[in-house]
């Protein structure tokens, strides 16, 4: 049976782990490294370091960082340094911004999280939901 007060709670706490904020571009595991490391580095990386400091291949970095390029969230640039070929990428305005309300939102479900796993003790499950 649902009584008013249940009711008006339920209407109050609508949406509330939605997490809406949670942008589906940056939540995926090599874009968050690829953004951090950039977050680490305002003046920009280039590609092998990045390369190395989120552990992906030559491949994988090349499409993540695309991907990131095309939302609008990084520049590249390439050129030559001593006749070799060079990339070099940083987050733009947007990239860090976006990034930032990002990580505000994490940290948000991370406080959702802790208060509900402090305040509230594991219940055992009912016999007939118990793992066999």
């Amino acid at each position: 049976m649902i009584t008013k007060e249940s009711s008006e709670t339920s209407e109050e706490q609508k949406g509330r782990f939605a997490y809406e904020g949670l942008d589906r571009i940056l939540h995926e595991k090599a874009r968050l490294g690829i953004m951090t490391c950039l977050l680490s580095k305002p003046e920009g990386l280039i590609f092998k370091d990045i390369k190395s400091f989120c552990d992906l291949t030559d491949g994988n970095l090349s499409r993540h960082l695309q991907i990131l390029n095309e939302a609008g969230l990084v520049e590249i640039w390439k050129g030559f340094q001593n006749k070799r070929p060079q990339t070099l990428c940083r987050l733009n305005e947007e990239g860090r911004k976006r990034f930032l309300k990002y990580v505000q939102e994490l940290e948000g479900l991370l406080r959702d999280v802790a208060s509900v796993s402090q305040n509230e003790p594991q219940k055992e499950l009912p016999p007939h939901l118990a793992p066999a």
